[in-house]
């Protein structure tokens, strides 16, 4: 679950984060007296579950409570583009009205999980306020990983070379170092895939605060933190996502034309390639998951019908846990419900399969039944409708 910058500036000063002054605004009055309260200038900042932010106009800087009043009229309402975002744009209904800050050096710190190392590794930079990704490509030399050992935690040796790395002096090397710990404690007490500041500034009174706020949290692990359910903002997430999270179905909505309904991920991520592999592009990627119910698999046929991109359905069911006849049960209360035409691709192996057969087929839908996947993908192409 991604959270906005502002909340993450929240979780920061509970662990003794510095973070600018900042202000949360919805509408112009309220920006402009923000502004009036922070000395009478600022930076106005869309809150928005992306980045980019500052390159898409989503960042600016402002010289009087009245241009603040201007900007946030400007954003609020809005749908801001980023790279991120897609051209779709993501919906502006907040701003951060943040104190300006003298600035003296830009850094980049992150926290991860590393695949090669498998367990979390900190990433710095001297190149703050930059993309990290064209540091990257760019000056790779200047990005220092330090893979941190989960059972021992960050230790001090770790942060003094981290800080080392970054080329900062005495006067500000305790308190950067103490930040890198705090960081470290956000990630773990938070159950977090990402915690990243960027920048993470040295400001001219030689101060140690975070400029920027990333936090991404492990959806599988928000039973243990009710109280970061709260940061969680719809608005900002796919419609059809946001839904089938509620149904507790895992749905990502794709580009493509071909619905897909599927038990289990890796069967739904073969399903994608052998789709895309026969010239068909999926609209989605969905695993209704084993112990599925009519009514579950019902909701998930719901969702797929009710994107307006989707043409064809390829059905690609091994009955198990989930039998194929409740499978089939669900398809035809979907179908029935929403009044759909759209034609089916079914491939149904295992338990019950001649029964969720004979469901299907005397259900009077549109369906071409295959016995391999590779047929059924075949199939779909032969349905470019």
């Amino acid at each position: 679950m991604n959270i906005h910058e502002f909340q993450a500036k929240e979780i920061f000063t509970r662990y003794g984060i510095p973070v600018p002054r900042g202000i949360v605004v919805a509408t112009p009055a309220e920006a402009e007296a923000a502004t009036k309260e922070l000395g009478g200038q600022s930076v106005v900042k869309a809150q928005i579950h992306a980045g980019g932010r500052g390159k898409s106009g989503g960042v600016q800087l402002v010289h009087s409570p009245e241009e603040a009043s201007e900007v946030a009229g400007r954003m609020l309402g809005s749908r801001l583009v980023t790279p991120q975002t897609g051209p779709q744009g993501a919906p502006v209904q907040k701003l951060l009205i943040e104190e300006s800050v003298d600035i003296k050096k830009e850094l980049y710190v992150a926290l991860t999980i590393d695949r090669g190392h498998r367990g979390p590794a900190l990433l710095v930079s001297t190149q703050g306020g930059m993309d990290i990704e064209e540091v990257a490509a760019n000056d790779p030399q200047d990005i220092h990983t330090e893979p941190v050992d989960p059972l021992l935690g960050l230790m001090p040796f770790q942060t003094r070379r981290l800080v080392r790395h970054l080329g900062l002096d005495q006067a500000v090397a305790g308190d950067a170092a103490k930040v890198l710990t705090a960081i470290y404690r956000v990630f773990v007490e938070n159950d977090c895939s990402l915690v990243e500041i960027n920048p993470l500034i040295i400001t001219g009174d030689d101060r140690v605060v975070a400029l920027d706020a990333k936090i991404n949290l492990d959806d599988d692990s928000l039973f243990r933190h009710a109280d970061l359910m709260e940061y969680r903002d719809v608005s900002q997430e796919d419609e059809l996502e946001a839904q089938a999270a509620d149904l507790d179905i895992a749905y990502v909505n794709l580009d493509g034309d071909v619905g897909c309904l599927v038990n289990g991920a890796g069967l739904a991520m073969a399903t994608l390639d052998v789709t895309t592999g026969a010239g068909a592009a999926p609209a989605n990627f969905l695993d209704v998951g084993g112990g599925a119910t009519p009514e579950k698999v019902a909701n998930a046929v719901k969702i797929i019908l009710s994107d307006s991109k989707v043409r064809r359905v390829l059905v690609n069911i091994f009955g198990g846990i989930l039998r194929c006849d409740v499978a089939a049960e669900g398809i035809v209360l979907a179908y029935k419900e929403t009044g759909s035409t759209v034609p089916l691709v079914v491939r149904m192996l295992g338990t019950n399969m001649v029964e969720g057969k004979a469901l299907l087929s005397a259900s009077g839908l549109p369906v071409v039944f295959t016995d391999t996947l590779t047929e059924a993908a075949d199939a779909i192409k032969q349905l470019n409708v």
